[in-house]
């Protein structure tokens, strides 16, 4: 038996979690096009006979200009210690921009000092298409044996380093990513039972499908300011608390008519067990971002 861990680590918005929900075949951590969707690490478990590896999905790393990213951040910097294995991604139809070289140098940092190997995944090779993919590729490795010139006790991680082209969304190349992960895992017992697929407690992920819906819904200034738990839970009645930092907020949540958070709550209960009654109510926390008592509450 072969196990281990193994994160997925990059910028926000190249698709680390959707890479974690393929990989697992179920839907582990909720995915959307607004930045800091993942405010936790969330483990995927991904166990097959001979092997189980544990996939971290992290938040993605930033310039952060509030407490509250300042924490994500911190999550993420977190996940690169004590793993087998690293996953950076950077994105096959975008350009290689300074975030994604902080991204990929603070792995081979790690990898220098003999911890995790490193697999390079080029995303979003379904939108870049095959030629821009391949020059991706080339323009990655190139500013890596550039970075390893200047920086020469990186060279070795550089050279050991391997890449991947993948589409999380439609799962071309993820096979032989994970096929990858699972060479490089040594022998070791199953850290959870084998019908596990995640650690993510449930009432944290029914609160995150819940944010998962207003994230589609509400307008770019908003997503951020939102959080949700679950306040109560009796039997299949679900109480979900939606967290605001302005009056002006609330009633964007709300909508004109309640017709916003009807639409979310029908989505979100679409997901869940049959006759699961669930409540949503909207309460306003006065910049709980930048609060540090009210995150520590949160658990964030």
């Amino acid at each position: 038996m072969r196990s281990g861990f193994a994160s997925v680590v990059g910028r926000p918005n190249v698709g680390k979690s959707t890479l974690v929900n393929t990989i697992i075949g179920e839907k582990v951590t909720i995915t959307s096009s607004r930045t800091n969707t993942t405010r936790h690490q969330i483990r995927g478990v991904l166990t097959r006979p001979g092997y189980q590896i544990v996939f971290v999905d992290t938040p993605g790393l930033h310039r952060p200009r509030t407490r509250l990213g300042e924490r994500l951040n911190d999550s993420a910097i977190d996940a690169f210690s004590d793993v087998d294995v690293l996953i950076p991604l950077v994105e096959a139809n975008q350009e290689v921009g300074p975030g994604d070289m902080g991204v990929l140098t603070r792995c081979l940092e790690v990898a220098s000092r003999g911890g995790p190997s490193v697999l390079i995944a080029v995303n979003k090779i379904d939108a870049a298409g095959a030629a821009k993919t391949a020059e991706q590729l080339m323009v990655v490795h190139q500013a890596l044996i550039e970075l390893a010139a200047k920086r020469l006790e990186l060279k070795d991680a550089v050279d050991r380093a391997e890449y991947f082209p993948i589409s999380a969304k439609t799962g071309k190349g993820v096979g032989a990513l994970v096929d990858a992960v699972v060479d490089r895992m040594d022998e070791g017992p199953p850290y959870y039972p084998s019908e596990m697929i995640s650690d993510q407690d449930e009432a944290i992920h029914i609160a995150e499908l819940v944010r998962e819906q207003l994230l589609s819904r509400t307008r770019d200034e908003l997503p951020h300011s939102i959080f949700c738990q679950v306040t109560e839970w009796e039997g299949n009645r679900i109480r979900v608390e939606i967290l605001v930092e302005r009056d002006s907020q609330k009633g964007i949540v709300i909508g004109k008519g309640g017709e916003i958070l009807k639409a979310v709550g029908i989505a979100a209960r679409e997901q869940l067990p049959e006759h699961t009654h669930l409540e949503l109510f909207v309460r306003v926390e006065k910049n709980w971002q930048s609060r540090a008592e009210v995150l520590d509450r949160l658990g964030l």
